[in-house]
């Protein structure tokens, strides 16, 4: 396929992706959309039918004139995102539309283990989650797969995962889907949970700071509603500003670093709840109970929590020029009782920088990462369908 054909290939294939839900245009409507020609766009929409990424749907009215053959994203195609994090796997059917059709989690130790267990862990949960795509007709073209860490996703390397013990690990992420002709993507779970916030929330929240709260604290920074990752593509790991000068260790090696006292392992230990052999839900749970019940250890370290994330986030703020935060993971479980002290902090840290409504809370949840690092490669197809086509 040559570049000109493989380009207006992603032209066709983007307009109906842009078209608003429920719309179906047709191959006259995306001459016009495209600025291609009628019998272009035929021959065009023919090669993305028999790839199997678009699907007719019956007539599209069109103004005054005849009506045509509506087209949209092949509800029977689909990517799985899956998560490795800390304590937890999980694995999830998106469809080329961005729609969460199937959604497990499975809560594991992973810091005992090394990558070979955990994949093995993550292969079956997917195969489970592929069966049920199979059970509706769904066929699985790729993943996309998000881990806690600093990632080089061309050489599918893991940098460094400190909580889960992980440093200059190559891993094989097509190990865990077998046969999918796209393979598997790698991508940082922060950055993939911002992502997946820029395609879900209201469309003015173009500009945001979002901080993902689990055992370790992650952060992914947008701008202009794309996601800034720096140079090297570590910008945003804002678990890592510096907050105690004089406090504990961290696993990155650093010391006083917001993860230190705004994890979740630090919140839960301060608070007086072991984490012994329960459950990351089941800790947690315990800690709201605490919370609603008034229990003054629980209520002193979310405090502390708010306040040393006011902190990391007021300086953080300063330096990236960008009035809006997004708290995603135990933040947002939390807010109730974080949100009072996190304003103070931000208010006596950056006076007159923020606003009660400037701190919202993740739109997507824990499905977050997931269903970006999913839309991530479904992205990466409507730009290039020729990958699938070849």
């Amino acid at each position: 396929m040559g570049d000109v054909r493989r380009s207006n290939t992603a032209l066709v294939l983007g307009a109906v992706a842009k078209a608003p839900a429920g719309i179906h245009p047709s191959r006259a409507q995306l001459a016009t959309a495209t600025g291609l020609t009628k019998a272009s766009v035929s021959s065009l929409v023919l090669d993305l039918l028999d790839a199997g990424l678009l699907r007719e749907t019956g007539q599209s009215q069109q103004g005054r004139g005849r009506p045509g053959v509506g087209l949209e994203l092949n509800p029977a195609r689909g990517v799985l995102g899956m998560e490795i994090n800390v304590d937890y796997i999980a694995a999830g059917l998106v469809d080329l539309s961005g729609n969460l059709l199937v959604h497990e989690v499975r809560e594991q130790d992973n810091r005992s283990a090394g990558t070979g267990p955990v994949l093995a862990a993550l292969a079956g949960l997917a195969g489970t989650v592929r069966a049920a795509a199979g059970e509706r007709g769904v066929e699985v073209l790729g993943g996309g797969l998000a881990v806690p860490g600093l990632v080089d996703p061309a050489a599918a390397r893991i940098l460094t995962a400190p909580n889960l013990g992980w440093a200059n690990v190559t891993l094989e992420p097509g190990a865990v889907l077998p046969g999918a002709p796209l393979g598997v993507a790698l991508f940082n779970e922060a950055n993939a949970a911002a992502l997946a916030e820029v395609r879900h929330r209201p469309k003015d929240g173009s500009d945001f700071l979002f901080v993902s709260g689990e055992v370790g604290v992650g952060g992914g920074l947008v701008i202009g509603s794309e996601l800034f990752t720096g140079p090297d593509g570590h910008a945003g790991e804002v678990g890592h500003v510096v907050v105690e000068p004089d406090g504990t260790g961290c696993s990155c090696g650093g010391t006083g670093c917001l993860e230190t006292v705004a994890g979740q392992d630090a919140i839960l230990a301060a608070a007086g709840i072991a984490a012994d052999t329960r459950t990351r839900s089941a800790s947690m749970a315990l800690l709201v109970q605490a919370l609603q019940a008034g229990e003054p250890a629980a209520l002193a370290a979310v405090n502390r929590a708010g306040r040393y994330l006011g902190v990391a986030l007021a300086s953080t703020m300063r330096v990236v020029n960008i009035g809006s935060v997004v708290l995603g993971g135990h933040f947002a479980v939390l807010d109730p009782w974080l949100r009072a002290p996190l304003l103070a902090s931000l208010g006596r840290y950056a006076p007159g920088r923020f606003s009660p409504e400037q701190v919202t809370l993740s739109v997507v949840g824990e499905s977050g990462a997931l269903l970006g690092a999913a839309g991530s490669v479904v992205r990466s197809l409507i730009d290039a369908p020729h990958l699938l086509q070849s």
